[in-house]
């Protein structure tokens, strides 16, 4: 038996990663409650850092290369992949900064103009005396900083793995640390319970149904290789049944992951129930992993098998996106909102991933980089409009005369909404318009003309947002904009910037994302 090969050198930013996320437990385990916190984001932030430093000399290595396949073919680094974790990177970069806000002890030991968005003891039973000792004590939740490492690491494994058994254990590493994190909602304790409950019985079962569609993929191949599956259908093109079968039962895992209908009904609920930096922090890098991981399935593994498999996205697509955006428009909660927004803006995605070609592998790794910004800026506005009580308020009413009042809150929060609608000037046009285009090449303009009706609908209820946050009276007793620390108004200020600027001047990313649509083969 010969020993793989394993370049520990293109493998080094995952393993960061995961160092980072081993070594925040054992501090949790035995450094002082006191030192916890500036240790967990220092150690976060400056594993994240060099992660994506060592991404970009990782991609500055390949130079004219495809990749490598490392660890036995079970990992391929290769230019998606790079592009992929990069965009992860930096959307764990920002998400840490979110999620690391923390106002509550300093400020209101009582926790009244609260910005910690997490409970101050998970293990207690919500509402009851020790969960209040705790909340008096000012305790600090810091455990989440390590579930955070290890849900990164899993997601760029996720787009990265080279078989069907790495992609499967990248899927649990990426899950069960948000499972866990979409309970420690600091209040409404119970609905973030709810929610992490329904994220965990719905994701375990899509994925029995990933795991059944590798069994059947592995019976007809006789091997859980992505390239090895491709070979296998080449070779015997007549007698794919086994495999269209197990390709859609993995088909269905990679969807639930999305948010695409018809697996999307637990995305309004967890997206509502989870704390907010979290939820932005799943919008945002779970996509992109998620879409990553898609992408190689069927242009790695499945391209052959596109005559069962794109019909089938067609659909999905189609029903994504008018189901999203329909479902938008009826949302009187703004986390709800931007939850359907998100389901929309999977099928828009699935448009380019249906195109098949080179165009439509950049345009959406262009899509999933633009929207990840757009995305987590968006709920990190939400985590700062608070009621009298300090608590989040998320409802839509609520937010009347927001924009007058706080003229550059309602104008941030402006221009994300423009980018989901697909605005010029913005990043969402751009991303839109590759997406649309490489659909459009690929033979896919019923899908195209879809596309562009769900946007209009879409478009509504984000002027609807905007409207009445600059053109209606603010209730009694309106909500307030918590000044939030230094680390929140950097995300804000960086997605805000990026989301412009991608807009303005989009060709250098474009550029990027062409010289990265190449999988190995």
């Amino acid at each position: 038996m010969t020993a793989p090969s394993i370049a520990y050198a293109q493998l080094a930013p995952m393993l960061i990663v995961f160092g980072a996320a081993v070594v925040g437990v054992l501090v949790e385990a035995f450094l002082p409650r006191k030192a916890r916190y500036r240790t967990q984001l220092t150690l976060s932030l400056a594993a994240l850092l060099v992660a994506l430093l060592w991404v970009l000399r990782v991609t500055l290595q390949l130079r004219g290369g495809i990749g490598n396949s490392v660890v036995a073919g079970a990992v391929d680094i290769d230019r998606p992949t790079l592009f992929l974790q990069g965009t992860i990177l930096l959307t764990g970069v920002l998400s840490v900064l979110l999620i690391a806000e923390r106002r509550a002890p300093a400020e209101s030991p009582d926790g009244a103009v609260a910005l910690d968005a997490f409970t101050p003891d998970a293990s207690t039973v919500p509402g009851s005396v020790a969960e209040k000792v705790a909340t008096k004590a000012a305790l600090i939740q810091t455990e989440v900083f390590p579930l955070t490492m290890f849900a990164i690491g899993g997601m760029m494994l996720f787009p990265a793995a080279g078989d069907f058994l790495t992609m499967f254990v990248a899927l649990e590493v990426l899950s069960l640390p948000l499972y866990l994190m979409c309970g420690l909602a600091r209040r409404q304790r119970l609905l973030s319970q709810e929610a992490a409950l329904k994220y965990f019985l719905l994701g375990a079962f899509s994925s029995a149904f990933f795991l059944f569609g590798i069994a059947l993929l592995y019976g007809f191949a006789g091997t859980m290789s992505l390239s090895g599956i491709a070979a296998a259908i080449q070779t015997n093109p007549d007698s794919t049944s086994l495999a269209l079968i197990g390709a859609g039962l993995v088909t269905v895992g990679l969807l639930f992951k999305v948010g695409a209908v018809p697996f999307h009904s637990w995305v309004p609920d967890v997206y509502q129930g989870a704390p907010t930096p979290i939820t932005g922090f799943m919008a945002a890098a779970t996509k992109v992993a998620a879409f990553g991981a898609m992408l190689r399935v069927f242009y790695v593994a499945l391209p052959a098998l596109n005559y069962g498999w794109r019909p089938v996205l067609w659909v999905v697509a189609i029903l994504t996106m008018v189901v999203g955006s329909i479902a938008a428009v009826r949302q009187t909660d703004v986390k709800r909102m931007l939850a359907y927004s998100s389901v929309a803006h999977a099928g828009f995605i699935l448009t380019g991933v249906i195109a098949g070609n080179r165009p439509g592998l950049s345009a959406t790794l262009f899509y999933l980089f633009t929207y990840a910004f757009s995305t987590l800026g968006a709920f990190a506005v939400v985590s700062v409009v608070r009621d009298a009580n300090g608590a989040e308020e998320t409802s839509l009413a609520r937010w009347a005369g927001l924009g007058r009042r706080y003229p550059l809150v309602g104008a941030v929060f402006t221009l994300f909404l423009l980018a989901f609608a697909g605005i010029p000037l913005t990043s969402g046009f751009v991303s839109k318009f590759a997406v649309f285009k490489a659909a459009g090449q690929g033979g896919a303009i019923p899908l195209v003309i879809v596309g562009v009706l769900a946007s209009a609908i879409a478009a509504y209820f984000y002027v609807r947002v905007i409207v009445l946050m600059f053109f209606t009276d603010p209730p009694e007793d309106a909500p307030e904009v918590i000044t939030p620390s230094s680390l929140s108004v950097a995300t804000i200020t960086l997605t805000a910037a990026i989301t412009f600027a991608l807009g303005a001047l989009p060709q250098p990313l474009l550029d990027l994302a062409d010289n990265a649509a190449g999988f190995l083969p």
